[in-house]
């Protein structure tokens, strides 16, 4: 093939092109005689370029055909490889995932006719079939051989997808049982006086008796002998020994062909210092004596393969109530958990990352999982009594005691750490567990799981991430308050060894482990009973700050708050008994900066965590303003009683942060809140509410503090913006207007001037520097802006009104709306300005054109420098002042003849004009969901940064966490931009046809 100039070159592209990895090799090997007769053929190419390593299934077949006997073998098989597509697939798949079976074809030319034929009874063969396969095996050789020729078609139906994991698993768990029973059987040949003297059943554990084998692992079993009739126990039982141990010899002994696998009896009664063999009165009375609790644990598999069948159908049947009643021992779930924990502490530490089955997020946690749950709940429940564990998982999530949305995911998860465990054995058909850290053998792993773009990359991934997975979800299920009722659960029975939490914090997504496993020491070491709740509670915690974009954020304020609150009696309770609480402080904690910096100052506030949905429903005006105004009666001056308000201000902002937070992430007993705009309102109205409650109550303290119960002036509060909207942000100012009126008999300048100090005391009061947020008052929205007085009577706002009022303050006073103060005087206010917001004639033409010229000026002078416009939530295309420009357009134009409109809310405003007909119901859905949007986006950066903005963050962890807030997973800031562009983009359209557009 190298002869022709420019030939090389093109067959060493193609053979990369393939997936060979070292394409001169395979050249060479494509050149030598044996595949002269089809070494151009396409076919055989493409096929190699299927397999997991093309570079091993090539050597593998050229080493098949030299092994041919004369040309006609070699003929004949590459005859059929070329024409008969399942063949080529079966056989070059094994060839391309496992050297050992290429060495088994090498040494035993003729069994690749095994892989020939392809009946319906060849899809799914059970212990019959296997048993007809080994049929022909006379000695311990034969049968490795026969075995051997039985796997190739297991391995060949596994690695060319004809059959799923389970399937694999189970058949070859009746390939184990056809070779005990042909073991057994040249055993007794081999001394057929003994198997005279004794009945012998043969019961297989642990993955065998589970139906879930592995391609090279031990075969678990416990053998029960009874004397024959008439013959001496002792004797028979001696006999029953010598034939157990000939069989083990036969299956675990090396030969010329290697071993099959050991097997191991180390599961029976008193491990290996007990008798092989024991009658089944033995065994009864040591399962009701002595037996501690994993023991009852690994008979949830038991299952007669061999011997006397039904002499093992009555073992099974003896200890079967035994084993449903395990869960009743004292510290049962703590035994089990403690036994869990020891195997994971015996992991040598160079393995402890590599380690699939034993280690932190391995097989062995979704077995103890699912084993734990059976015997605590399949004493009541029968269906729950599989000895298979992905029956059983699914068994428990039909009887509602696994989330199905966890069960699912454990499912997958299992299924995918058991297939790379068997891809892992089938290569050398060795016993390991071990992930290899060799790039090649990564690659070949990756691809044969059908991970062909970045192998090795996708491969760690995927095993990463399933890791992490089955990791969260065997600690959720420990501990979920389930099993605290029903198994006594000890808290202080679930901590966590160092090296398992570091690599455990890695694979969570922490980006300083060592700073996180400093956290945990500190929050896990020691005796207290604050300690040991906390070691309880830390495992499913760090699954759940996992979960958020900033997981390190989430632990460091656990530990703030923990270290505030302790010691303090009703903290730990919380934390103990109310699962929802604990859930609902770890969504807080790690979903951003404000909640956690609200919280801290006055951690007391993280029982309202605890008390339902009650505890996180935002408070009414008319509750809140009953609270602040009677903490202003108790308080000793306008401080004291406006630092008591802020406190409350503070308390009520976490309140519905939580409620926010909680809302837009979900948890285990609240899911995630549909509807967007219902959170959006529920915030906006909350914080108005606060806001226009706090301004009542400082009010109330300064006018006390200065002048006892009466001002000389009535003095009403005006909300503006969207302060009148109803829709405050969390760092929202509060925009008003302040209104007086003299009282009858006082001097118009005496009622100006304590009006002025009102509200310059209001203002000091509530920005003076403390632990709670500020509350700033802003009043340019005032006649003449800030070049006019903070304060008029009611008279000047008339006058000023009736001979100056300009068109944008008009459209302002379309959010005006008395909040706090003399309710009669502001509702005086409203009707002043009623019919200047709602004039009866609509808007001239040149009052329409005055509006559109101060949006584009506001468009093109307020967008900051720097900033992206199609990202800029408030003032870019599409964004909020595009949408309540457009709709306040409408309200100045149509209010006076449609009543529905009068209001200060963009929402009921555009729904009105859609009721109105003055907006299509598509142009009214896209304007809405654009300013839901573009307000959630407002609220998310908040919550993330604890400062307000009106752009998404640059940071990228910040931007991560505004997308989650938003609904979207790890890795998708990207379709969230996305998504805000397309939405905005529209917007704009609709916004310009209707505000630019026609008149």
């Amino acid at each position: 093939m190298t002869s022709v100039p420019g030939r090389r070159s093109s067959t060493f592209t193609r053979l990369l092109r393939h997936g060979f990895t070292d394409p001169s090799a395979a050249e060479r090997l494509l050149d030598s005689p044996e595949l002269s007769a089809v070494r151009d053929d396409p076919v055989l190419l493409e096929a190699l370029g299927g397999t997991a390593d093309p570079d091993l299934a090539l050597l593998g077949l050229v080493r098949l055909l030299e092994a041919q006997t004369g040309a006609t073998g070699r003929q004949e098989l590459l005859d059929t490889l070329i024409s008969a597509k399942p063949l080529r697939d079966r056989l070059l798949g094994v060839l391309g995932a496992s050297e050992a079976l290429a060495d088994h074809l090498a040494r035993h030319a003729d069994d690749w006719q095994a892989l020939v034929t392809y009946e319906a009874r060849d899809l799914h063969p059970g212990v019959t079939e296997f048993e007809h396969g080994l049929a022909e095996a006379t000695d311990t050789v034969s049968l490795r051989v026969a075995y051997r020729r039985c796997l190739l078609s297991i391995a060949a139906r596994d690695v060319c997808g004809t059959t799923e994991v389970s399937e694999t698993a189970a058949e070859l768990a009746d390939l184990a049982t056809a070779t005990l029973r042909a073991a057994l059987a040249l055993a007794e040949a081999a001394v057929p006086e003994d198997a005279a003297l004794c009945r012998l059943a043969v019961v297989a554990m642990g993955k065998c008796g589970g139906h879930e084998l592995n391609y090279v692992s031990d075969v678990d079993v416990i053998f029960v002998g009874e004397a024959v009739n008439g013959a001496d126990e002792d004797k028979a039982l001696r006999a029953a020994a010598r034939l157990a141990a000939h069989m083990m010899r036969i299956c675990s002994a090396n030969t010329v062909e290697g071993t099959i696998w050991p097997v191991d009896a180390n599961l029976r009664p008193e491990g290996r210092n007990g008798p092989l063999v024991r009658t089944l009165a033995s065994h009864r009375a040591y399962y009701q004596r002595w037996a501690k609790t994993w023991e009852f644990q690994a008979l949830l598999k038991a299952r007669p393969v061999a011997g006397d069948l039904a002499l093992g159908e009555e073992y099974v049947a003896a200890l079967r109530p035994l084993v449903w009643q395990a869960a009743e021992r004292e510290n049962f779930v703590a035994d089990v958990q403690k036994m869990r924990r020891r195997v994971i502490d015996n992991i040598p530490t160079a393995e402890v990352d590599r380690q699939l089955k034993l280690g932190p997020g391995g097989l062995r946690d979704v077995e103890f999982a699912v084993q734990m749950l059976q015997l605590v709940h399949g004493r009541a429940d029968t269906s729950l009594r599989s000895g298979t564990t992905l029956d059983a998982l699914g068994a428990l999530a039909t009887g509602g005691y696994v989330g199905r949305a966890d069960a699912a995911q454990l499912d997958h998860a299992y299924r995918f750490l058991r297939s790379l465990e068997h891809r892992i054995q089938l290569f050398r058909l060795r016993r390991t567990h071990l992930v290899p850290e060799d790039d090649a053998d990564l690659r070949r792993i990756g691809r044969s799981l059908g991970l062909r773009t970045d192998p090795v990359a996708s491969l760690t991934r995927e095993w990463r991430r399933h890791a992490t997975v089955v990791r969260r979800l065997h600690e959720k299920l420990f501990y979920r308050p389930l099993l605290d009722a029903v198994a006594q659960l000890a808290p202080g029975e679930a901590r966590l060894s160092a090296a398992a939490a570091r690599e455990r914090l890695v694979a969570l997504g922490y980006a300083d482990p060592a700073a996180a496993l400093r956290h945990l020491e500190a929050l896990a070491s020691g005796v207290t009973r604050k300690a040991a709740i906390q070691r309880t509670l830390l495992p499913v915690l760090l699954g759940w700050f996992a979960e958020s974009a900033d997981p390190d954020a989430g632990l460091l304020n656990f530990r703030k708050v923990s270290d505030a609150l302790g010691k303090t009696p009703w903290y730990l309770r919380l934390l103990r008994d109310e699962g929802a609480a604990a859930e609902n402080l770890a969504r807080v904690l790690s979903a951003g900066r404000l909640a956690p910096d609200l919280l801290l100052r006055a951690p007391e506030a993280v029982a309202l965590l605890g008390d339902g949905e009650a505890g996180l429903r935002p408070r009414t005006r008319a509750h809140l303003e009953q609270e602040i105004l009677a903490a202003v009666r108790r308080a000793e001056g306008a401080a004291q009683a406006v630092d008591v308000a802020r406190g409350i201000r503070r308390r009520e902002l976490f309140r519905t942060a939580a409620t926010d937070i909680i809302g837009s992430y979900g948890t285990e007993s609240q899911p995630v809140e549909a509807d967007q705009g219902a959170l959006v309102d529920l915030v906006g109205g909350a914080v108005s509410d606060l806001t226009a409650a706090t301004l009542a109550g400082t009010l109330r303290a300064v006018v006390r503090e200065g002048w006892g119960d009466t001002l000389p002036t009535r003095f009403a509060i005006i909300g503006m913006g969207r302060f009148g909207g109803h829709e405050l942000s969390y760092g929202s100012d509060a925009d008003v207007l302040f209104v007086h009126e003299p009282r009858d008999g006082v001097d118009e300048r005496e009622a100006a001037d304590a009006a002025g100090k009102v509200v310059a005391e209001m203002r000091r009061l509530l920005q003076t520097p403390s632990a709670d947020p500020p509350l700033l008052i802003d009043a340019d929205l005032r006649p003449e802006g800030r070049s006019g007085p903070l304060v008029r009577t009611l008279g000047s706002y008339e006058a000023y009104y009736r001979r100056w009022s300009l068109v944008w303050e008009r459209h302002a006073l379309l959010r005006a709306e008395h909040v706090a103060g003399d309710e009669e005087l502001g509702r005086r206010f409203v009707e002043l300005i009623d019919p200047l917001r709602y004039p009866p004639a609509g808007l001239g033409e040149d009052d329409v054109r005055e509006i559109r010229r101060l949006k584009a000026r506001m468009e093109s002078e307020r967008l900051p420098r720097g900033t992206d416009p199609k990202l800029h939530v408030k003032l870019g295309p599409g964004g909020l002042s595009d949408v309540e420009w457009t709709v306040q357009l409408i309200q100045l134009r149509y209010a006076a003849h449609e009543p529905g409109l009068r209001t200060t809310r963009t929402r009921e405003a555009l729904a009105a004009a859609h009721a109105a007909g003055l907006i299509s119901a598509d142009d009214a859905g896209i304007l809405d969901e654009a300013w839901v949007l573009a307000t959630g986006v407002r609220n998310a950066v908040m919550l993330v940064r604890g400062r307000a903005g009106d752009t998404f963050p640059a940071d990228p962890r910040d931007l991560a966490a505004v997308g989650r807030y938003l609904g979207y997973g790890a890795g998708h800031a990207g379709d969230m931009l996305d998504v805000y562009r397309r939405t905005a983009r529209r917007a704009r359209g609709v916004m310009e046809e209707l505000f630019y557009g026609g008149s």
